[in-house]
């Protein structure tokens, strides 16, 4: 076992390449047995094991920096960065973190977890390098998905306009390169990164320039057809146009290849782009046959590659079903969604209708505008987007959606505590950064029937509408086959009591509700009110509960500044109701990774946690 010999890169330097391919067997065979018990991304770390070894064993880190772009395939180079004995608690509560984590581990350099900005930080850190005259060699490892993202060609544009010393290593995991082609591109890319071949290039340079009469003319000529040459033969010639150096492709499995050509990309200075091809879900079966599944999964059996996690149905299978019903009724209704269609629930629809359905990749800036385009132009358009990754699209719906009062309907997923994804992940800001938009309706569905309807009821608005609801199982009972239009704006009073209203919104709505049954027992007598719409609010029910309420708890899971609780607090003050009002929800922290009963426990917002709240300040009060 060579893995149990590895406690950090400089052990690494210790091996053989024939040792290293017995290391990577390990390495595999180690994420695989875990993951399958703690769930996580699966498919893109079994993709870079070869290429993680590679680079710690050529680069002098933690002193050199690897910055991981996204960050969903740092496993093997946890392993191998001293938390290879911790790896067992990875995305478990006060265990290792699925993302890169400078809290973690000095040779996490930067807390990632969203796509496509990893070359501006390693732009920045040129910077800073150059300023306090540091020597230290920066590399960013980014995928081919992640480099749909406008903003990594932002970087490259800017690196190549400062010259940065920094080497890309773009991880092409979708492009299959034949054997014959591959080999012979390794080869000449082992040549060409050479230090002579370098050098030579050089001096060639220099002595055509200096050729009298028609040394410049004869210079240009020779770079028109090297890079013409180059084009033919590789795809390269964007980035050299960008002011890099390109190599590749490089077989991202071929530890010969790799090490030899990161061993002299090293010698080298300026922007560097390496292209290395590898394969999604590398070296286990089932996750090599359906890498898109196999992303980021939940406890599954190794053997069969089934999941161990079952149950009631999900918010997200609930939102793919009634909008492929939807579209069915309805030829105008389009699906867009930015590299997340599995995610997102979308992949029936995008079988049923392949050309209403849009996936624009990591852009979701441009994927809102696409959307506002879309209405404006007819069509009626659903944004199925995680809510941690719509906030990058905030302009745009400010801008483009609300400001011109399109009816865009979106539907945010993951919304409030995601658990062991973490920090990065969680989607607790999205009613903050909904609510204060004007002429958007924002609501938040109790169980998988209300996300039903609301989703219908969106439908027939002909307004911007946001859809925000949880990952993980719905509440409720089975789903109702009919379609009910919900009257915007209105709330549902679930049980009537004496000594405290409570109004939650969400899938926080059952909680609380349990949690009033239960002290009603204890002598505690509650309102409970399904807070459905965060906006409009139904203040009609919110004035006439405050009027005749002891006190008021709002429950929410997000964050409480500028949460659904403030929205209610606004309201009574414009009415001039003065009643003892708390709110609870997310405090001013960013929340950990953890499981998602965890981490909600740790914050009061479970039902355990909301009849602790009562009692306390009943008893107080």
């Amino acid at each position: 076992m060579f893995l149990e010999k590895i406690d950090s890169p400089e052990d690494l330097k210790k091996l053989t390449i024939p040792e290293f391919i017995k290391l990577s067997e390990e390495i595999r065979k180690f994420i695989i047995d875990t993951v399958s018990r703690t769930g996580g991304h699966l498919s893109s770390s079994l993709g870079v094991v070869e290429l993680t070894i590679a680079l710690h064993y050529i680069f002098d880190t933690p002193e050199d920096k690897i910055i991981w772009d996204v960050g969903h395939q740092c496993y093997a180079h946890k392993i191998l960065t001293g938390r290879r004995d911790k790896f067992g608690t990875l995305r478990q509560d006060d265990g290792l973190c699925g993302f890169p984590s400078k809290q973690e581990s000095k040779y996490d350099v930067f807390n990632t977890g969203h796509a496509s900005n990893s070359i501006s930080v390693a732009v920045g850190l040129a910077e800073a390098r150059k300023k306090l005259n540091q020597s230290y060699k920066i590399i960013t490892v980014i995928g081919d998905g992640s480099l749909t993202g406008g903003m990594s060609f932002e970087a490259l544009n800017h690196a190549g306009d400062l010259k940065s010393d920094i080497i890309v290593v773009l991880n092409d995991n979708e492009m299959s390169i034949s054997k014959n082609i591959g080999a012979l591109s390794s080869y000449l890319n082992r040549i060409m990164t050479g230090e002579f071949i370098s050098n030579t290039r050089e001096e060639l340079k220099k002595m055509l320039k200096n050729i009298p009469a028609f040394g410049d003319r004869v210079y240009k000529a020779a770079m028109h057809i090297e890079e013409a040459v180059k084009g033919f033969v590789t795809p390269g010639m964007l980035f050299e146009e960008l002011g890099f150096q390109y190599f590749g492709p490089v077989d991202g499995h071929n530890l010969n290849h790799l090490i030899e050509n990161l061993k002299n990309i090293k010698k080298l200075k300026g922007p560097i782009l390496i292209h290395t091809v590898t394969k999604k879900g590398k070296g286990y079966t089932h996750a090599e046959d359906d890498p898109a599944r196999f992303h980021g999964v939940s406890t599954f059996e190794i053997d069969s590659g089934a999941s161990t996690d079952t149950g009631s149905q999900n918010y997200t299978d609930i939102f793919g079903d009634t909008i492929t019903e939807l579209a069915e009724k309805d030829e105008k209704i389009v699906a867009i969604t930015a590299a997340m269609g599995l995610g997102t629930g979308l992949d029936k629809f995008s079988r049923l209708f392949p050309e209403r359905f849009y996936d624009i990749g990591i852009a979701e800036q441009h994927g809102v505008t696409f959307a506002a385009a879309l209405a404006l132009g007819g069509l009626k358009p659903f944004v199925a987007i995680y809510s941690t990754f719509l906030q990058r699209a905030y302009d745009q719906i400010i801008m483009d959606v609300c400001l011109q009062g399109l009816p865009v309907i979106f539907a945010v997923d993951r919304s409030g505590i995601v658990g062991q994804d973490g920090p990065t992940h969680h989607g607790v800001f999205d009613i903050t950064y909904f609510r204060h938009i004007p002429g958007i309706i924002v609501m938040s569905p109790k169980d998988g029937n209300e996300l039903r309807q609301m989703l219908y009821s969106a439908y027939l608005y002909g307004k911007p509408a946001a859809i925000r609801y949880s990952r993980g199982k719905a509440h409720g009972t089975e789903i109702q086959k009919s379609f009910n239009e919900i009257p915007i704006g209105s709330w549902e009073k679930l049980k009537e009591g004496g000594d405290i209203a409570i109004i939650a919104c969400g899938n926080l709505v059952y909680p609380s509700l349990t949690a009033a049954q239960e002290l009603e027992k204890e002598g505690i007598h509650s309102t409970v009110i399904n807070g459905r719409f965060i906006k409009p609010m139904d203040r009609e029910m919110l004035v006439e509960t405050a009027t005749h309420a002891k006190c008021i708890l709002t429950v929410e899971e997000n964050a409480l500044m500028g949460g659904f609780g403030s929205g209610i607090m606004e309201i009574l003050s414009e009415e001039g109701i003065v009643v003892p009002l708390k709110t609870l929800g997310i405090p001013d922290i960013f929340v950990p990774h953890g499981l998602q009963k965890t981490l909600r426990g740790n914050i009061c917002l479970d039902t355990e946690g909301i009849k602790k709240v009562i009692r306390q300040w009943l008893k107080k009060g």
